[in-house]
């Protein structure tokens, strides 16, 4: 593996910064809204379903209980 410069690899790196496209603060802004809606339905869903197996083991425990 062929070692380059220091400045050769300060050249490199700022130019593979500058063709990074970064987010505007409106995109930014929806993912997170996002990603906290889907948290929030995830946490929901799970919930119930552990509601219904609770409910339904405790059924099961109480026939043979």
């Amino acid at each position: 593996m062929a070692m380059t410069n220091p400045l050769q690899f300060i050249q490199q790196v700022r130019a593979e910064i500058a063709k990074v496209v970064w987010p505007t603060r409106r995109e930014v802004l929806l993912t997170t809204v996002m990603v906290f809606i889907m948290a929030t339905l995830t946490a929901i869903f799970f919930a119930i379903v552990d509601l219904l197996i609770r409910g339904g083991l405790q059924a099961v425990l109480n026939m043979f209980g």
